[in-house]
């Protein structure tokens, strides 16, 4: 039994006053079995609620009581505000959201929360760039991985082979406007990246997601691995040391400052899975950056720079 079904369940009693299981279910898409099994377990838990039999009858919440966010202090409530604010902006159901989350608040804390959620406001394009929508299928495997239920996956993996899988979706990622799920397959835990999904059916059947799971600890293990598979091919580099940050900034996590050589320049190692990458990386910066090894990633630059120098040679 699911604590998100369990609210939704909760707040749906305060809404209507009173609801029957068969409402419960057909709102919260379960059955009049699974919706009774909830409301009963509300009430063992201590929860006031209780049925009434008969015609017109159904579940009520005791003397209309009612869930708030009172237990919130005031810069948690800010905190939340502020995290949830600028995300809600496109989003009309977000918006909805945020207005009741206002009113639930205690009368102090109001202000305050609807100043953090208007403070920020995030454009995620880029400039020159249009604003990215969603893609649709990003939307059906968020509603599968909240309410634990398989997909089914037609997945095109490197080499465009096709294959079908059915996966126990855990949590999706947006890295860079680019999306991940993250599931549960026969073989163990694995990442797709989602614009590679040519067909998803959310099934019936329901998803097995480990009670230790963490999403974020799952993410960064993906990233470390990922970044370790791309820095098979190492190049110390020497750059003009005012220069050195911005090399950092443009190469990430595959930039290592590694000190200050005799004549005054920095060194830093680069990463790449192949010295051919390292060498399209750097061709650009000209005199600033000179590769001192290894030799492959020197014949590669060397090899951009004939092509260059003969294909513009006046």
């Amino acid at each position: 039994m699911r604590a998100d079904r369990l609210v939704a369940t909760l707040l749906l009693m305060q809404t209507r006053g009173r609801v029957t299981a068969a409402e419960i279910a057909e709102e919260l898409e379960v059955s009049i079995a699974t919706a009774r099994r909830d409301l009963e377990a509300l009430s063992a838990a201590g929860v006031p609620v209780y049925p009434q039999p008969g015609r017109g009858g159904g579940w009520s919440l005791v003397g209309g009581a009612r869930t708030d966010l009172t237990g919130l202090t005031a810069g948690e409530a800010r905190a939340l505000f502020l995290l949830a604010g600028p995300s809600a902006g496109s989003v009309p159901e977000a918006k909805s959201a945020l207005r009741k989350l206002v009113r639930a608040l205690p009368q102090t804390f109001r202000s305050d929360a609807q100043a953090a959620a208007d403070a920020v406001v995030i454009d995620p394009a880029r400039w020159g760039a249009v604003d990215q929508e969603l893609p649709p299928v990003v939307t059906l495997l968020q509603r599968a991985v909240v309410r634990r239920t398989k997909v089914r996956l037609r997945y095109a993996g490197k080499g465009s082979a096709v294959s079908e899988r059915l996966i126990d979706p855990w949590g999706l990622v947006d890295k860079d406007a680019v999306w991940y799920l993250i599931a549960g397959t026969e073989r163990g835990q694995r990442t797709f990246r989602v614009d590679r999904i040519e067909e998803a059916i959310v099934t019936d059947e329901p998803a097995h997601r480990p009670a230790d799971f963490d999403l974020n600890a799952a993410w960064e293990q993906v990233v470390a691995e990922m970044e370790e598979r791309r820095a098979t091919t190492s190049a110390t580099v020497l750059v003009t040391a005012h220069l050195l940050p911005v090399l950092q900034h443009q190469q990430g996590r595959h930039c290592i400052p590694d000190g200050i050589a005799e004549d005054g320049r920095a060194r830093a190692r680069i990463t790449a899975p192949t010295p051919r990458m390292i060498a399209q990386q750097l061709a650009g910066w000209g005199s600033d950056v000179e590769v001192v090894a290894p030799q492959s990633v020197r014949d590669e630059l060397a090899a951009i720079g004939a092509v260059l120098t003969q294909r513009y040679r006046a």
